[in-house]
């Protein structure tokens, strides 16, 4: 009976050994097939994600495109606005420049003539007003078909020193101060010099014009090792710009000068800046002051190079 029970219990213990390790076994597997499942959901997440990152990258590369093509849109626009600008421009200063200067030198002769106070005002008054339709279909010619480019090596410094010693007279920088703290070891620059001078001419008046008496106008300039470049500012104390009017300063007969200003300054400035290869930009706080800062290549490429005079010249104010 014993041995019957010791037989009988060894069978039972083995029975449940080989259950357990039947069970073990599926344990296995399943963990096995479970590890195997989130492995391939982890798969599936991370190819998901790159799909959507995919995705995300391409929109937005769409955008990108999409603003690129209506700012090249706007920006054609603008050139085919400006080409009919410059068209119009030529046949009106050749149109009407002729006549004007012959009615100009008549008035002018009427004007030696005349002896009553009253008639003589009047006569200089029509003077004055040809001469400022002069002085507009003169700017429209520059903005239009500006002269061919003059490079020369020159002392910014020197420039700038001779440009303010010419605009001593002017009444509108009378009673202010003007500084000039470009320094004299500054490098030099391949520029056309008669075309900056006008640029700079164009700020400093403009910089007086909206200056009180007593306050400062001072131009610097550094150099940018970074980018191989100079950096020239106009700064001045007067009333700054609007923020509603600061975007439009640079728009062809934009002017809040009522009855004085053709708006073309600033236009004629942008197109010198540009065609020496540099970019001009204005930042202004209203009632604070303003800062008008021109960016030029220190050097140019060779094709320019080969157009350029070596020597060290100043500007040419004629």
């Amino acid at each position: 009976m014993a041995h019957y029970l010791l037989a009988l219990s060894l069978a039972a213990f083995s029975v449940m050994f080989v259950v357990w390790r039947l069970q073990c076994r599926e344990w296995e597997r399943l963990c096995e097939v479970l590890r195997q499942t989130k492995e391939r959901n982890h798969q599936l997440e991370h190819e998901r994600n790159r799909a959507q990152e995919e995705i995300f990258r391409r929109l937005q590369e769409d955008r990108q495109l999409n603003e690129e093509k209506f700012q090249f849109q706007a920006q054609l626009a603008e050139y085919e606005k400006y080409s009919t600008l410059a068209q119009l421009a030529l046949g009106a200063a050749h149109g009407i420049n002729n006549p004007l200067l012959g009615i100009q030198s008549h008035l002018e002769l009427e004007l030696k003539s005349a002896g009553n106070p009253d008639q003589r005002w009047e006569i200089e008054q029509c003077i004055a007003g040809t001469k400022r339709i002069s002085a507009t279909l003169r700017g429209l010619v520059n903005y239009a078909r500006p002269g061919p480019l003059v490079l020369s090596k020159l002392s910014l410094h020197r420039l700038v020193a001779d440009t303010l010693s010419f605009l001593e007279g002017q009444p509108a920088l009378r009673g202010k101060r003007t500084l000039n703290k470009v320094p004299e070891s500054l490098p030099h620059i391949l520029v056309d010099s008669n075309q900056l001078s006008q640029v700079l001419m164009n700020l400093l008046i403009n910089a007086a014009e909206a200056t009180p008496d007593g306050g400062m106008i001072a131009i610097s300039a550094r150099q940018l090792a970074s980018t191989n470049s100079t950096e020239i500012q106009v700064s001045d104390t007067g009333t700054g710009i609007p923020p509603d009017v600061l975007p439009h300063v640079f728009e062809p007969f934009f002017t809040t000068k009522t009855g004085k200003g053709t708006g073309l300054g600033l236009s004629i400035s942008a197109t010198y800046v540009r065609r020496n290869k540099g970019d001009i930009r204005i930042d202004s706080v209203w009632k604070q002051g303003t800062t008008v800062t021109i960016t030029l290549p220190t050097g140019q490429d060779e094709a320019q190079n080969t157009e350029a005079r070596a020597e060290v010249i100043g500007a040419n104010f004629q």
